[in-house]
């Protein structure tokens, strides 16, 4: 697992999560499979009992509705600045055995910086 004992997301965090029972490991892996993954609170919570850690699906719910926007405003003023010229790049791929369009934006440092697949 991560160690987020030393970074300023822990440090935010702590301030919001301050007072709870779990530990924030245990919190921050709820909310992060709640954000990246489509499972419903239910799922998580049977997940967790897996583990052996018993959280009831409305204190998931509940860390998520605290820390996701925390964790949005750090992000945010983390985000790397995007140029002012971009380029696009059209290409062909292969997708699940269909072939398929990529567009991607790229900026001159040679990063994505939106992307879009489509049938045609």
């Amino acid at each position: 697992m991560l160690d987020f004992r030393q970074s300023l997301i822990n440090s935010t965090l702590h301030k919001v999560l301050k007072r709870l029972h779990y530990p924030l490991e245990v919190r921050l892996t709820c909310v992060r499979w709640y954000a990246a993954y489509p499972l419903s609170l239910r799922h998580i919570e049977e997940m967790m009992q897996e583990r052996g850690v018993f959280v009831d699906h409305v204190t998931v719910h509940r860390w998520a509705i605290k820390v996701l926007p925390v964790l949005a405003a750090v992000f945010r003023r983390r985000k790397h600045s995007v140029g002012r010229s971009w380029r696009m790049d059209e290409t062909y791929i292969k997708v699940s055995g269909q072939w398929k369009y990529l567009y991607r934006a790229v900026d001159r440092a040679g990063d994505t910086v939106d992307f879009l697949l489509t049938a045609k």
